[in-house]
């Protein structure tokens, strides 16, 4: 078989799903940028060719090592699903002569960059501002209308996220932004290969979205995404996957897939995703375009990324639609002929739903647990009363042990503070979206409480 290094590190779907699809059509060399999870440790062992972990001086320039591990085990393409090592592969790839997200990359990462490519390009979003320093957030608050959004320009996972409401709360705001950019980096949720990123900023205007004129019934979040693939320079929309309405201030708690649009209403949503991508010029990876639905039929573009969408996006769309995203990948990189569906497939068109739920401390209304709780998945899947036929998994490589206290939620930490992952599949979308009401609903009251002697210090 051909052979493929695959640069692993935080973020992105669970490794032992990428893992056991990529070696299924290719000897794989991983090259380990983050700790495994303890849970795929050992898949990792059986599954790949190599296993190697770099020392911090290998790190200082991200894209030599990668390309030196390439031309080492002779790799045919080099890929990554995660977030953070997104443009040092598109680097390496090039440098190698393989097929990638091209040099375009940076426009799909650094959010100042892509915000600027899509207003040249015409395409509806936000009012923005690039920022670098607290005066020049202060100068864009002057210029902007409040509410606004700061947000990190490399980050994931809605970390770093404030909103301000009043000139008076810039000044604040940058510092907590910049204080969870620098805890996250501890904690190994930041940009790999761009120096001083965690210093670059957008603001932007928060626009209001609405359900109402998007979905037959209430409970969906008022926005969606459009998972696809560029292959050869050509943008393929796959499917598109709902969501449930995010936790302040936009920290996303589920996604379902499919999402549960009209055909017309579909069409008009890959037509804006299909734009958004062409417009950044990607070449050849997975994408993942997020959509704000407004009223009247509107919308603005939240965010493209040059990767398959994270947490169990990819799982959820192998089990309701039977694609093998990450295999297609790996096979159209390595030269082989793939069938990508000619247009996104439709809710119509699924083997029933499923989605993925992120386990924080927050209740149904957005409002804080009162008391501290033990994560203890076992309660969970025994006293949680759901739909006859749903089925409940947790996704362990991305959850806490169970036994572990369950982080308090932090609005500007956003995923950071998650307990767990837990996988639902149902009927349809409908059931996954009233079951995971239910379930955020029951765990503050079914999940353990803390003892005193268990309060973290």
């Amino acid at each position: 078989m051909s052979t493929v290094l695959l640069v692993h590190a935080k973020g992105g779907p669970p490794l032992g799903h990428v893992l056991s699809r990529t070696a299924a059509r290719a000897d794989v060399h991983l090259l380990a940028l983050s700790a495994l999870p303890p849970a795929v440790a050992g898949a990792a062992a059986r599954l790949c060719a190599s296993v190697t972990t770099p020392d911090d001086a290998g790190r200082s320039d991200l894209v030599s090592l990668i390309v030196s591990r390439a031309r080492e085990v002779g790799a045919k393409a080099v890929i990554t699903f995660s977030e953070y090592a997104v443009v040092a592969v598109a680097e390496a790839c090039e440098k190698l002569g393989l097929p990638g997200a091209g040099a375009a990359a940076a426009l799909a990462r650094d959010k100042r960059l892509m915000r600027s490519t899509w207003q040249r390009s015409g395409l509806p979003q936000p009012a923005f501002r690039p920022v670098a320093t607290e005066a020049d957030l202060q100068a864009a608050v002057d210029s902007l209308s409040c509410p606004l959004l700061l947000k990190a320009a490399w980050s994931a996972g809605s970390t770093a996220h404030q909103i301000i409401t009043s000139p008076v709360e810039a000044s604040a705001a940058w510092a907590r932004s910049r204080q969870v950019m620098a805890e996250s980096a501890q904690l190994g949720y930041a940009e790999l290969h761009v120096a001083e990123a965690d210093a670059d900023f957008v603001v932007e205007e928060i626009v209001s979205g609405t359900v109402a004129d998007w979905f037959a019934e209430p409970g969906w979040g008022d926005y969606l995404s459009v998972e696809g693939v560029v292959a050869d320079g050509v943008f393929h929309p796959v499917c598109l996957s709902g969501r449930m309405p995010t936790v302040e201030p936009f920290t996303e708690r589920a996604g379902i897939t499919p999402a549960l649009l009209s055909p017309d209403a579909q069409d008009r949503v890959v037509d804006l995703a299909r734009r958004a991508v062409d417009a950044l010029g990607l070449r050849d990876c997975g994408t993942h375009t997020e959509i704000k639905l407004g009223p009247d039929g509107g919308m603005w573009l939240i965010e493209t990324a040059a990767r398959f969408g994270g947490a169990m996006t990819v799982p959820q769309i192998e089990e309701v639609f039977e694609l093998d995203l990450v295999g297609m990948l790996v096979d159209h990189l390595l030269g082989r002929p793939v069938a990508w569906p000619e247009q996104a497939l439709t809710p119509a068109q699924a083997r029933g739903a499923a989605g993925s739920l992120v386990v924080l401390a927050v209740d149904g209304r957005g409002e804080a647990w009162q008391d501290r709780k033990v994560w203890d998945f076992s309660v969970v899947a025994s006293d949680v009363p759901l739909s006859p036929d749903s089925e409940l998994s947790v996704v362990a490589e991305s959850s806490l042990p169970d036994g572990s206290v369950v982080p308090v939620y932090d609005p500007a930490a956003g995923a950071n503070t998650m307990a767990a992952l837990c996988l639902l599949s149902a009927a349809d979308p409908r059931t996954v979206l009233r079951d995971f009401e239910t379930l955020v609903d029951a765990l503050p009251r079914v999940l353990p409480a803390v003892r005193s002697e268990e309060v973290p210090a």
